[in-house]
């Protein structure tokens, strides 16, 4: 039995498609105000969470924490060398 293609199952397919689209589209224009709004309200929550708070530190007055890097060498190894000369 060979399966051919129908112009009346084309344009179900079709019809479908467009009809799950148009659906689609009605309810994320009533839903995504919702989605957005609780997503802005997590990306808030966690901001306001990793924002450092310093109450000795006045509004507007700038501090730079800085600690100096220590490098630590290994003696046996050798000579450390910024960098080489090339001719």
């Amino acid at each position: 039995m060979i399966l051919t293609a129908s112009i009346v199952g084309l344009a179900k397919t079709i019809f479908i498609i467009v009809l799950f689209y148009t659906i689609f589209k009605y309810v994320m224009r009533l839903l995504g105000p919702f989605f957005l709004r609780a997503i802005a309200r997590k990306m808030e929550r966690q901001f306001h969470q990793d924002a450092p708070t310093n109450p000795t530190q006045k509004e507007g007055e700038i501090s730079i924490d800085k600690s100096p890097k220590k490098h630590s060498s290994n003696k046996d190894v050798g000579e450390y060398v910024d960098y080489e000369e090339i001719d």
